[in-house]
Order: structure tokens, then sequence, then C-alpha cells
């Protein structure tokens, strides 16, 4: 019956009452028939998928000013539901109760600022996504929760729960059941004791979900391995052991997924080859590995560890292109002219043997004219693929690659986990060579299955919205930054955000205006539809480079092997139509979730390490404004808090203008100001850290 009345909802024109649901589905209906309806609308209501107005008649959520969608609550308090077209702000006074995780039926409404918000009208589904609790076991034996996170329920175990757990332990909760106002959960996993030395990161970990640890049939298949190259896995493939192949990484790499090779052709073009790690010929389909690698969908790099898409025994063995070993790779070797255009490319099976596991800082050096004598013999292939590396950069400039700025920052942590010191990750020449390389390859492999006509997936990067370029020059006109040249907003080019940058490069609030610009774009994510990627300025790009440690990476290789190599048919093709959407939507939020994770990671290191470092000032700029105060970014890339209760005068928030003003309504700090502070305070378990004004240094605007 549901399914019923929720078509005739969809087929009505305009809401209707339950009488003529009721009429529309059976003339001559009992009582019975009646009460069947009403339940059934009561139901499509607790799930979301109808409304009612006040006159007692229904309609599809799709056709009302209401949303459906999960809630994600911000360390400030307030919340955004997460809709396919965008994230609705929920300001913390129109949450009715809602929490972390949520799902939620919301109202959109404008503020006075004419920009979208929400309120919160119900919520149609609890979630403890995200809520740990410490296990608390009085003298008497008896079990309580103490919750690590505020709710606005009271959370108690469900019966037989409590059985095996100890005091003082971190468990991941999920609900059973709901009444009143009041949680019944059951352990959904253990994370630890809360006295462990790395529980902190485990219990962000938990948080996200992210699986740990793999399951024991998974280690079973990974175990079974061979060490080594075996004889028959010569078969089909080209032996490229005899070509000088080595490797690039960071000194701490040891899942290896990337080669590469540089000959100069006779006519003078140059033949990259990039050479990837074939983890498809070992993680089979079917398998319980395979299953798992899509289940985490990613590696997840933490401060002080890697969670690997893959058991080590494949990730840092027999997959890793390790040095002086025979690996099965897959290859595509490029043929490329004087301009950096790719004018052959070839794609294959192969089994290589790097001649040398070379890290970034040894081949800056070589780069930068100090070579040391173990790099001698490879000096001058080094040096060739450098100049084909400014080759290829300068080809990405000319059609209109972006150039952000990366905010990435790396910690440098002891032995015990601890920070030690913070920096800017800084990609140097090596470090581009590499990503230049990665991405010609990519694009390759791209065209190669788009030139197949066959089902693929693709890294695609959506045209920004035109209202966010928008807003964007006239926040930048605010600041005294006036683009100059005529802009199609609804069809924005890579090449006109390009300009917008170059033409904003010389103003003191360029860093501030260069991370705005990059809020105004799409995320980049996992497609079967190819867009191009607006970023790099791309008609055709994959990721293909990383197998090891992405299964967007490692599902195409599953893909070239059927439908490059062995002509699939069909009926495999259709197959493909089905699964991909799945999988491309799958790994697109296991990478957001390891990207959140990551972050919140670093949010706490960064607090643990400030913790330490309370009264130090240090130079800043203003990074983003709020009501109650201003966050700034510190030299050394630590981000907090300037509470505006912690200034010595009276200012009010313009968010017309981005500014704060004083009682003489001029304009007092204002995004990309440079300023003086001082920490005043640290929280790890809070992930925050906190700032007061010394000085105002220079205004963000030139003035």
């Amino acid at each position: 019956m549901k399914e019923k009345v929720l078509q005739v909802i969809k087929e009505s024109n305009k809401s209707i009452d339950a009488i003529k649901i009721m009429r529309t589905i059976k003339d001559n209906y009992t009582r019975e028939d009646l009460e069947s309806v009403l339940a059934s609308i009561d139901e499509l209501l607790k799930e979301g998928k109808i409304v009612s107005k006040r006159n007692n008649c229904y309609m599809p959520i799709e056709r009302s000013k209401f949303k459906k969608g999960i809630i994600e609550i911000t360390k400030s308090g307030n919340g955004y539901v997460l809709l396919p077209e965008r994230d609705l702000f929920i300001n913390r006074q129109n949450l009715r109760g809602a929490a972390d995780g949520d799902t939620v039926i919301c109202e959109v409404t404008k503020n006075r600022y004419d920009k979208y918000e929400g309120k919160v009208k119900r919520v149609i589904k609890r979630s403890l996504s995200g809520a740990l609790a410490e296990v608390l076991i009085d003298n008497d034996g008896n079990y309580s929760l103490k919750m690590l996170v505020d709710l606005p329920f009271s959370v108690v175990l469900d019966d037989g729960e409590e059985v095996g757990l100890l005091d003082g332990e971190i468990v991941k909760l999920e609900v059973v059941s709901e009444v009143g106002n009041i949680m019944y959960a059951k352990v959904k996993s253990r994370v630890g004791h809360k006295n462990s030395p790395d529980i902190d990161i485990l219990k962000i970990v938990a948080e996200f979900d992210i699986p740990y640890e793999f399951s024991e049939e998974a280690l079973k298949e990974a175990r079974e391995m061979p060490k080594e190259v075996l004889p028959k896995d010569f078969e089909g493939r080209r032996d490229l052991r005899d070509k000088i192949i080595f490797t690039i990484d960071g000194s701490d790499t040891k899942d290896i997924d990337d080669a590469i090779s540089l000959d100069i052709l006779p006519n003078g073009n140059y033949l990259l080859g990039v050479h990837i790690a074939d983890v498809s010929h070992y993680v089979k389909e079917g398998s319980v590995l395979k299953q798992e690698a899509l289940e985490r969908g990613n590696s997840v790099y933490l401060a002080d560890r890697v969670i690997p898409m893959l058991p080590i025994e494949l990730s840092n063995g027999i997959c890793s292109l390790n040095p002086n070993v025979d690996r099965c790779a897959m290859s595509i070797e490029m043929e490329i002219d004087k301009e950096g255009n790719v004018v052959k490319k070839d794609l294959f099976r192969s089994i290589i043997k790097s001649r040398k596991k070379m890290t970034y800082e040894s081949v800056n050096k070589i780069l930068k004219g100090e070579c040391e004598e173990e790099y001698k013999p490879y000096e001058q292939t080094l040096l060739k693929m450098h100049e084909l590396s400014l080759i290829l950069k300068e080809n990405k400039r000319r059609r209109g690659e972006i150039d952000f700025l990366s905010s990435e920052v790396k910690l440098i942590v002891d032995e015990n986990g601890k920070v030690t010191d913070i920096k800017k990750r800084v990609q140097d020449v090596a470090e581009e060579l590499i990503e230049n390389f990665m991405v010609v390859a990519n694009e390759s492999v791209s065209r190669t299955m788009t030139d197949h006509n066959v089902p693929s997936i693709y890294r695609v990067h959506g045209t920004p919205a035109p209202k966010k370029i928008k807003e964007f020059l006239e926040f930048a006109n605010v600041l005294g930054c006036r683009v100059q040249g005529k802009i199609d907003y609804n069809n924005v080019t890579p090449k006109d955000v390009q300009n917008i940058l170059k033409q904003l490069e010389d103003n003191d609030a360029y860093v501030t205006l260069n991370r705005q610009l990059l809020r105004c774009m799409q995320k980049a994510v996992y497609d079967t539809a190819n867009i191009g990627h607006f970023g790099i300025a791309s008609r055709d790009y994959t990721h293909f480079t990383s197998p090891i440690r992405r299964f967007s990476d490692l599902e195409l290789h599953y893909i070239i092997g059927e439908t490059i190599f062995k002509k699939s048919n069909n009926t495999f093709n259709e197959v493909l139509k089905q699964t991909l959407p799945y999988i491309t939507d799958h790994v697109s939020e296991t990478e957001r979730i390891a990207d959140d994770c990551e972050r919140e990671v670093n949010d706490m290191k960064i607090a643990e390490y400030m913790e330490g470092h309370i009264g130090e000032e240090y130079d800043a700029i203003i990074d983003g404004m709020l009501k109650n105060g201003f966050f700034v970014e510190t030299d050394n890339m630590v981000s907090g808090l300037v509470k505006l209760e912690t200034l010595d005068d009276y200012y009010i928030f313009r968010e017309d203008l981005m500014a704060y003003v004083d009682k003489k309504k001029k304009v007092a700090f204002r995004l990309g100001d440079k300023v003086r502070v001082e920490c005043i305070g640290a929280n790890k378990e809070e992930r925050t850290v906190d700032f007061t004004l010394v000085k105002k240094v220079q205004n963000g605007n030139n003035q």
C-alpha cells in the first residue's frame, strides 16, 4: 500500500489529502483500507519522502520548499545539510535538537544577505555517526556511558551489550532503538583504552568509520602471495629490465606505485616511460582482498601512520616497485615533442627492475647542481627529465592550468608520535617533475580509454558555478582589487581563472584571495562520464598511477586488462556500465572521508603541539571571519580563532564587506590583513587553538 500511496502523491499535480488518495486507489474502500492509507502516509512522513501542508494535504518532498539530508555539525555548533546541489548552512539556533549524522527534514530560506540557509523541521533518523563513548563501571559493577561529544539526547547501553567491556574503554556506538529522548545503543566497535598512547588518533579514525584492521581472510590471502616475480608472470609482458628505470619518492615511502624512464629519440622527441605497479595481477576479481580494498577506497595518510588500502605484504612487498628486484608493471610509453604534446602512446604490461630508489631531497640537489656520488650514473637522465618536466609545465600553463597555492601542512613527529615542528609542505622541482609526469600519463591513459570507446573511470572536475565566480569578483572588488576584462559567468574557462589570479598576484592579500577563489571551485570526483578536469584544463583525465593506495586506479587497471589487452565482449562492457557508477560514487566518498580524517588528525596534533607554546607570539594573516571573531593563520601554518571578546574595542562584523568596522564605521580588520597574535589557549580534545590580537601590522588590501 505504501508504494501505491507514494505513487498517487507523486502523480498529483498539487497537494492531495488522504481521502482523495484513498479514492484514487480504490473507489469502494473500507475503514480498514483508509486506516492502511493513513498508516502509509505516516510512514512516508517519517521516511522524509513526503511533507504535509497545513490543510492536511501531502506532496512529494522534491516539489516542496523542504529538503532531506544528513546533517554535519561543525566545531562552531552550526551545521550543514549535505545536499546534491549544495551544502545548506544551518545556524545552531535552528538545529531543533539535530545531532551530527542525523537525517533531517529542513526548510530552505534566505537570510538578509540573500543567501540560502536552512531550518531543521524534524529529525527523521537518529545516528550516532562519529559519536564515541567512554565505558564507566562503578564499584557495584554497574555500567554507564560518558559520551565524548555533547548530544541533545541521552544514550544508554542496550541489554547485554556490556559483556566484556572494560572501565575506561572507548567504544563506538550504533543506535538500536529510541524511546522519547533516550537512545538505546549497541557497541559497534571497540576503539581502545583511554590511556593508550595512540588513542587520540584511534578515536578520530573511529569517528570516521575508517576500517583499521583487515579481516583474517584478507590477511590469509596476502600471506599466500608470492614474494617474488615467477617465471609464469613473464607471459604476455614486455621485458624492460635492461632499461634505466628508477623511482623518486619521499625518504620514508614504503609503498612505491610508480617508476619512470626516459630516452631521447632520433627525431629529438622524448620517450617518457611511466611504469605503474600491476596490483591487479595479484589482487584478483572476487577475492576478499579486492572487496576490502573497495570498502576502504584508498589508503589514509595520517600524521604518524598510514592506514593502507592493502595489507603490507602487498603494499610494501610484492606490489611495491622496490629497487633491484623484478616487478610486474603496467607501463605507458609516450613520445612527446618539444612543445609538450603527446604524439604517440603505447600502453602495455611489463616486467621492470628499478635501478634505484631515489628521494626527492637528493634529486632536488642534483637539479640545482649538487650531484651526490651515488647519483652520478643517473645525472644526465635526471637533467633531461627536468628539461621535459619544464616543457610539460609550460604546455599546461598555455592551455590554462590553474596555479592555486598549496596550504598543505607537514607535521614533524618523533618516535612517540609527538609533533616537534610544523612546516609548510613544499613542492620543489623533483616533486613537480613527478607530478608533471604522472599527469601526462593519466591523460594519455584516459585518451586511450576514450579512443577504444569502453566504459571507464574518469577523474573529473566541473566548471565553477557562475554565482560563485561573480561573488568572488565582488568580494575582490571590496578589498580594492578590480579585475580587468569581461568574463562570461555562464561559461567560465580555466584561462579566465588563470587570468584572475595573474591580476591579483601582486596584491598583499593574494594568499587570501587565492584561497577564496579555490573555495569557489567544485571538488574533483570520480565519474563514468568524461567531462574533463577544469583545474588542470584537461579534456581527458583519470587516475592510473597509484593502484596500491587508490581503488579507482586499481579498478581502472582491471578495466584496461579486460577491454584493452583482452578485447572484451559487449557483455562485459554492459556489466561495467552497471557497476562503475556505484564504484565512482563510493571512492569519491571514501576520498572525502579520508581527507576529513587527515584534517581532523592534523588539527588535533597541532593543538597538542600548541599546548606547549601558549604565551608565544606569531605573525599571521586574517584568513576567515565570523560574527564572534576572526580566524588567523600563523607563519608556521597554525590556524586559530581570535575571539571578538578578547579585543580592546567595540567592533561590528559587516558580512557584505567581510570586515569588522569600529564605532565610527571605519574598516578596522578585513580578510588578508597582517597581524601579530599571541597564543592564549589550545585544546587537543576540541582540536582548537585560540589567539589574541597583539597588534595589526598591515592592511591586506594595500591601504
